[in-house]
């Protein structure tokens, strides 16, 4: 079985993607039906559904996409974990048709002006509940901000964080610290697990090749081992760079192949409980 761990999909026709600037291929609707179509091309047999943007709409109406596409083996999605009410609306997700499989939660860190957002002290609290529920959380953060996830993961051993992106270095311009620092630092916690996903969209485009990318990925097998790291696509995202196929083979040819069933499969599995 292989796993992609990450990925998106919307309708502009339901609400727009403001992140997406004008022009730009990824302003088209990208559906189930196309995901499918590419993955079952790539070999890929189950997916993880990731929130995009901060609306409370998004989520159920993910969880039920979840729940008539097979494809589909888990959700991470959005609430405010700083509503008074946390516990109850994550009960409230989870009653949905579909709510089964809600397997984390997640929100634009990166899109934070505060560096250190997530210790704020209601954030926390929202931050337990989640653990509470027996879910995950996903962080999609800047690497300036890595310290900060560090001391949150430290400060909540009962969470298992999961790092989006690797933390989205700069691999354009080739720098690997203070990023690299701050990855080791995060993976000296035994309750944090990183994606090897969207790391084509931090290369320069025009000059993208493996080896622009293996430093990055070598950091974080160094820093997590393969039983903490899994891969995730990113798509759509990741075809303004290259095909949903090209990914998967660039993520393969990074990796050692005797590690591809832990990266590829049972890390997944486990964190997401898919």
């Amino acid at each position: 079985m292989t796993v992609d761990a990450h990925h998106h999909v919307w309708d502009l026709s339901v609400r727009d993607q403001d992140w997406i600037p004008e022009p730009s291929p990824l302003r088209r609707n990208f559906t189930v039906a196309d995901l499918t179509r590419e993955a079952h091309a790539a070999g890929v047999d189950r997916t993880v559904l990731v929130q995009t943007i901060t609306v409370p709409e998004e989520t159920p109406e993910f969880l039920e996409l979840a729940a008539a596409h097979d494809l589909i083996a888990g959700v991470v999605g959005w609430t405010d974990l700083t509503r008074p009410d946390i516990t109850d609306e994550l009960s409230r997700l989870r009653a949905l048709p579909g709510g089964h499989h809600l397997k984390g939660i997640r929100h634009q860190v990166q899109g934070e002006p505060d560096p250190e957002w997530l210790l704020r002290p209601d954030v926390h609290r929202g931050l337990a509940a989640v653990a509470a529920a027996g879910l995950v959380y996903d962080l999609v953060v800047l690497p300036h901000q890595l310290p900060a996830c560090t001391k949150a993961a430290a400060a909540l051993p009962q969470l298992t964080f999961v790092l989006d992106h690797l933390g989205k270095p700069s691999i354009a311009s080739g720098a690997l610290e203070p990023w690299a620092a701050g990855l080791h630092a995060l993976a000296d916690l035994p309750n944090t697990v990183a994606k090897l996903s969207g790391l084509v969209s931090e290369a320069d485009p025009d000059s993208l090749t493996v080896d622009d990318l293996r430093p990055y990925t070598d950091t974080a097998l160094e820093a997590f081992g393969p039983d903490r790291l899994m891969f995730g696509s990113d798509w759509p995202v990741c075809t303004a760079t290259v095909t949903y196929g090209a990914v998967i083979d660039i993520a393969r040819r990074l990796t050692p192949e005797a590690e591809h069933t832990q990266l590829f499969e049972t890390t997944a599995v486990r964190v997401y409980d898919l």
